[in-house]
């Protein structure tokens, strides 16, 4: 039910109506930012025109004069309208502004006895009537579940907000300007996957009418990016959207981002010079030249090079324990309350260093040489046949990528996915084939990454939860919510 705030505005809109003028408004071309107003004054003088556009976030009456602040994604700069300038209907209209409207505007610039940059308002328009008023606190939307359900209010109430999505945007352009200086190419692969695979994930699955089978939404697009590399695309990327049908948390949403990328020709180790850099990079882009950057109470070095440190050395280190020492790690599972009755000692294993080594492991640091079950698409060692050449760059207690000396032996590789088959759920559980047969052709020998964005923009801008930096997270639907569109109001 409409508000008396809706009504009185709507009412308002009514009164545009009446005088020939659509409260929605038409295009308003020709316009500076708010920040070009601005520097122009510093260059130009008193007096230089400006056109600008935007929301009004201050309104500031003084009887025959009223002040009001704009606001654009540049910054913002305040507006003058006065009775002495503006025309009888112009005057008329400007009674009619409310907070959150957007309006266009043009006039000189001058300065005000305080010393603020002005426009002197000569001819303006109500580009948009909002309906709805803004938050009650107009600078900080400040309950969390609104923040989330209704980004658009946060994006022009939390102006850091709108900033941090802003400094993701950039990530993502430097991330792949990065790449192709290294000779990457950008690829789309399939979204909807007959066979999902590339990960130990749950999928979501839905239907294909026309063909009348199921689909997958992908949790990786591992698999088909190496057909590529058999195909003889040797550099290839892609930033693609994946989904897994699993928890949610301050780390974990269902969609997300996945940076991968495959060079032939190479291996782990040069994947690891290049999460390393890529990050000193984009550290000191988002931060003006900087590579140690905070994030909670942690100040974070980027700066190449990172810690190396095999999995099984840290294991000892954080938790005493011995690679393969089954008893006492089966032990220590029990004391932390880790079920690990039936599980293969490997998957044991990863589930005490989850527990026991990663949250001690805050600065960068690129974990090594993991138990070989655990990796069934990694080569492994040339001496060490249950040690998989993979790593992941671990930041804070979290993981943030994965990468391997690729598998490229069809019939090793064959055996693994089996192995991993095994156990699951029967009508899930699919080889995939035709991956095995591109591999018979031959794939070179190569080197493979994948890197979460979402987390990788929550540690360079210092955001605590993975929701502060995707704009539109999943959430659970507000109580008596009965509709999909209920769910994102």
């Amino acid at each position: 039910m409409a508000s008396e705030y809706e009504h009185a505005r709507r009412r308002k809109a009514d009164s545009l109506r009446q005088m020939g003028l659509d409260p929605f408004g038409h295009r308003y071309p020709d316009t500076i930012g708010t920040a070009e107003a601005r520097h122009r004054y510093e260059t130009a003088g008193e007096g230089a025109p400006a056109r600008v556009a935007g929301r009004l976030t201050a309104l500031r009456e003084f009887g025959k004069l009223v002040f009001a602040d704009l606001s654009d994604r540049s910054g913002h700069i305040q507006l003058a309208f006065s009775r002495k300038i503006l025309s009888d209907p112009d005057w008329e209209r400007v009674k009619l502004l409310d907070l959150a409207d957007w309006v266009g505007a043009e006039g000189r610039l001058v300065t005000t006895r305080t010393g603020e940059i002005t426009v002197e308002v000569a001819r303006f328009e109500i580009l948009t009537k909002t309906l709805l008023p803004p938050p009650e606190k107009w600078h900080g939307l400040q309950d969390v579940e609104a923040r989330y359900r209704q980004r658009y209010v946060d994006l022009f109430a939390n102006p850091e907000v709108r900033d941090l999505f802003l400094k993701r945007s950039l990530i993502l352009e430097e991330v792949r300007r990065f790449l192709r200086e290294r000779s990457f190419v950008e690829v789309e692969t399939p979204v909807l996957q007959p066979i999902y695979g590339g990960a130990a994930a749950k999928p979501f699955i839905t239907h294909h009418n026309t063909l009348d089978t199921d689909f997958y939404l992908r949790i990786s697009p591992e698999l088909y990016l190496k057909r590529l590399l058999v195909g003889g695309m040797d550099r290839v990327f892609e930033i693609s959207r994946v989904f897994r049908n699993e928890g949610i948390s301050t780390r974990h949403n269902p969609e997300f981002t996945l940076l991968e990328l495959y060079q032939a020709y190479a291996d782990y180790t040069d994947m690891m010079e290049i999460v390393e850099t890529l990050f000193e990079h984009l550290a000191r882009v988002v931060s003006g030249g900087k590579t140690c950057l905070p994030f909670g109470e942690a100040e974070l070095q980027y700066k190449a090079p990172w810690r190396r440190a095999t999995y099984a050395d840290l294991l000892q280190e954080h938790a005493g324990l011995a690679l393969g020492d089954e008893p006492a790690i089966r032990r220590k599972a029990r004391e932390r309350g880790i079920d690990e009755a039936g599980k293969h000692l490997d998957v044991v294993t990863h589930d005490v260093f989850e527990a026991t080594v990663e949250p001690h492991i805050v600065q960068p640091t690129f974990v090594m040489d993991w138990p070989a079950r655990l990796c069934p698409l990694t080569k492994r060692k040339a001496d060490r046949p249950d040690i998989a050449e993979r790593f992941e760059p671990m930041v804070a207690g979290m993981e943030i990528g994965n990468a391997y000396t690729e598998l490229n032996d069809p019939n090793v590789q064959e055996e693994a996915l089996r192995i991993q088959l095994a156990g699951q759920d029967e009508t899930m559980a699919v080889m995939d084939t035709d991956f095995v047969e591109a591999l018979k052709h031959g794939m070179p020998p190569a080197g493979g990454l994948g890197i979460g964005i979402d987390r990788l923009v929550m540690l360079l801008t210092g955001a605590s939860s993975i929701r502060d930096v995707v704009l539109f997270p999943a959430l659970r639907p507000r109580e008596g919510a009965s509709s999909a569109d209920e769910q994102q109001a």
